[in-house]
């Protein structure tokens, strides 16, 4: 069965373009022209991606981001025209898995949507659980614990929680983890990995200004520490 994807974009010409191409990808592909027709089409259709451009009226893709990441953890692509890094960082924080500025190239948002799927589904299988310390990861249910309590976690900080805790004490650095978590790894995105860990952390660590679980390697990228809390 193919993979649906949610397109949500005010303009008509990029969403039918979109359409167009992903379905001849091999996509089933729904669209929406602003947030609050896309949280009607995504309850409705449940699609495995969204799409989302940031900017558009009535309800905006930030807004439509905090609404319905309470109710799905699919994944999302933002599409943004500002280059303004603040914003993309906003979106890693609201729980966007990865971001294409505009301009774009239809085959450049086709293989980053290629990799958020490869990377949302490649665990689910795992029947792994690890524990490290008052932290616990199952890899099947795609859950998370810390001290007993549940942790809900992005797709993308789920994964790179699961890389790290995998090889505890191996150093990755950003180009590494952004290669596990796109399936590809793009020089002057890496950045984009320290808004996952610093999200991570203020998720998991006892004291998210001192973390213990995931350290800073200085010049080199992070680990997972293979010691506990004494």
């Amino acid at each position: 069965m193919a993979k649906k994807i949610l397109v949500v974009d005010d303009k008509t010409e990029l969403r039918n373009l979109l359409k167009s191409y992903l379905t001849q990808e091999g996509f089933d592909v729904v669209t929406a022209n602003d947030g609050q027709e896309a949280l009607f089409v995504a309850r409705h259709e449940k699609p495995n991606l969204i799409i989302l451009d940031l900017m558009m009226p009535e309800m905006g893709g930030y807004e439509f981001m905090r609404v319905y990441s309470r109710e799905a953890d699919t994944p999302v692509v933002i599409l943004t025209a500002k280059l303004d890094e603040n914003d993309k960082v906003l979106g890693l924080e609201l729980g966007a898995d990865d971001y294409v500025t505009k301009p774009f190239s239809p085959r450049e948002l086709t293989a980053r949507v290629r990799a958020v799927m490869r990377r949302a589904e490649k665990q689910t299988v795992e029947p792994e659980v690890l524990r490290i310390g008052a932290l616990e990861l199952d890899w099947a249910g795609r859950t998370t614990t810390v001290n007993g309590q549940p942790v809900v976690l992005t797709p993308s900080e789920f994964n790179l929680l699961a890389t790290l805790m995998a090889t505890p004490g191996r150093v990755f650095s950003r180009l590494e983890l952004l290669d596990r978590l796109q399936g590809t790894a793009y020089e002057g995105y890496e950045r984009t990995i320290d808004v996952h860990i610093r999200n991570l952390r203020a998720k998991i660590e006892p004291d998210a200004s001192n973390p213990h679980y995931i350290e800073t390697v200085y010049g080199a990228g992070y680990r997972f520490t293979a010691h506990e809390i004494g």
